[in-house]
């Protein structure tokens, strides 16, 4: 049994949820999203809270019932809060260069690698090496986020690279001298 399916979904005030043949969209102060839910499962909006339930047990049917109770979740709280993602970057000369649309990030390579950022995401320089992404889609800033990480991921013997914030960096000793 679903578990994660069966929980009623509140709707804070200010956000707007409507549902239109599989489609669910969500207005709120931040912005609006929408989902195309599988036709299987159904979606109702009664009184303040967002009920999703399922016609039968079947294995696909079951997993796609906590996949979109947990998808119009975060799309609630990304129209009404919004998320935030936030890297950091470690290594001697590396450093994040935010100008516009575009991070340039010197991360020891023989030039400062590019990345253009989504229209729908927002990047902000808390210092030279660190960046904040923050959005209203969980997933476009977590994959993001990702490949950023991606360019220059950290290593386990000095620890350099990228990371997310607050990660913790599994250590390996080096070589030991001979004696």
């Amino acid at each position: 049994m679903s578990r994660i399916g069966n929980r009623k979904l509140n709707i804070p005030e200010g956000v707007n949820v409507t549902v239109d043949n599989n489609t669910v969209t969500v207005k709120g102060p931040k912005g609006e999203l929408s989902y195309t839910f599988n036709k299987e499962i159904t979606v109702k909006v009664e009184d303040n809270s967002v009920v999703i339930t399922r016609p039968n047990d079947l294995k696909e049917i079951k997993s796609l019932h906590g996949t979109t109770n947990a998808l119009i979740k975060n799309m609630i709280i990304g129209v009404s809060e919004g998320y935030k993602k936030e890297l950091e970057i470690v290594g001697v000369g590396y450093r994040f260069n935010v100008q516009g649309n575009k991070i340039n990030v010197n991360a020891g390579f023989s030039h400062p690698v590019e990345v253009i950022v989504p229209s729908d995401l927002k990047v902000e320089q808390v210092s030279t090496t660190e960046i904040a992404i923050s959005g209203i889609d969980k997933q476009k800033i977590s994959e993001f986020a990702a490949n950023i990480r991606k360019l220059r991921k950290p290593e386990p013997y000095k620890g350099k690279g990228i990371r997310f914030k607050g990660e913790h960096i599994r250590r390996k000793e080096g070589k030991k001298a001979a004696k």
